[in-house]
């Protein structure tokens, strides 16, 4: 998980909410919304409950488990409203960074081409990791590409996914 380009609608505002920080005040922030298929998702959810509801457990679930309900197990179904909108291939025009470590929430606003959302990312030094920002060209290849890891650790030291994924050929 790291850094992933989401297509959006050109209008699409990121829903937020207000929260009580740390410090008890209240704050607005961005409302977490996986990226990826609610409905893919909740079909797999309904189909590890009715196995799990005929005795059938995955080989590694431990025998102490296999008496729990399967939401108790797994957690709780899928709920659309935790995912990204699924809009229509053709209202998906403009691209928008993402964090994805946790939370999947906005780091940038919408724009129409990578070089612009790059240019935007660099500019405003949006975080690859941690404190840590990414050059265009890593952003670049992140838009052009899809997604990065947070960080990567080689012989040479530790990486922003961000500006590793730059230096290949693919993506990570």
């Amino acid at each position: 998980m790291g850094r992933e380009v989401r297509r959006v609608p050109a209008d699409w505002q990121h829903p937020k909410r207000f929260q009580f920080d740390h410090r008890g005040q209240w704050v607005e922030r961005y409302e977490p919304l996986l990226g990826g298929d609610w409905a893919q998702a909740a079909k797999e959810w309904d189909e590890g409950r009715e196995k799990w509801e005929r005795g059938e457990f995955p080989e590694y679930t431990l025998e102490e488990s296999r008496s729990m309900l399967y939401d108790e197990y797994t957690g709780r179904r899928p709920y659309s409203g935790d995912y990204m909108p699924q809009w229509p291939e053709a209202e998906r025009t403009h691209l928008m960074m993402y964090e994805n470590t946790s939370e999947g929430t906005p780091i940038s606003p919408a724009f129409k081409t990578p070089e612009e959302l790059a240019r935007w990312l660099v500019d405003n030094n949006a975080s690859a990791f941690g404190n840590s920002t990414g050059t265009y060209e890593g952003w670049l290849s992140v838009a052009r590409g899809g997604w990065a890891p947070s960080m990567v650790v080689d012989s040479q030291g530790v990486h922003t996914g961000v500006d590793f994924a730059a230096t290949k050929d693919t993506q990570p």
